[in-house]
């Protein structure tokens, strides 16, 4: 017999939330573009637009063991974003380096072949894309 699976509602938290169920993988980020966003058309035909946004760190990180550190001025994550509905390739054109830029979507794994052999990259792909502050003061 099938296992039924059930959605974490808003409020659960912990590991036993929603349990078991489907995962979740969303993403948000608030950055600024590190340069202008690049179209490129697939082998198979299909287009996409790859950009990359810079998004400062938390205030502090926790370390293993709990401890909190210290963020060191500066410290910045450099995040591939990968576009393909039409309309988020269009928003990522118009963008220009170094504008603010919210993203919203998901992390996926992409493997690709290169002459050393089988390589993957991590990143998010973007289902809503939008100008934004770039503060990073809403980070998650």
């Amino acid at each position: 017999m099938a296992r039924q699976h059930r959605a974490a509602t808003p409020g659960e938290s912990g590991p036993e939330a929603g349990r078991p169920g489907p995962g979740r993988n969303e993403v948000a980020l608030s950055g600024r573009l590190s340069a202008a966003a690049e179209e490129r058309v697939l082998p198979s035909g299909d287009t996409l637009v790859t950009l990359r946004i810079v998004v400062p760190r938390a205030e502090a990180t926790t370390r293993a063991g709990g401890r909190t550190g210290e963020r060191r001025p500066g410290q910045v994550d450099t995040i591939d974003v990968v576009c393909w509905s039409a309309r988020t390739r269009r928003t990522a054109l118009r963008l220009e380096p170094g504008a603010g830029i919210d993203v919203e979507g998901s992390l996926r794994r992409r493997f690709f072949a290169t002459p050393g052999g089988r390589q993957s990259r991590y990143e998010v792909e973007a289902r809503t894309l939008r100008r934004g502050h770039g503060t990073g003061a809403n980070d998650t």
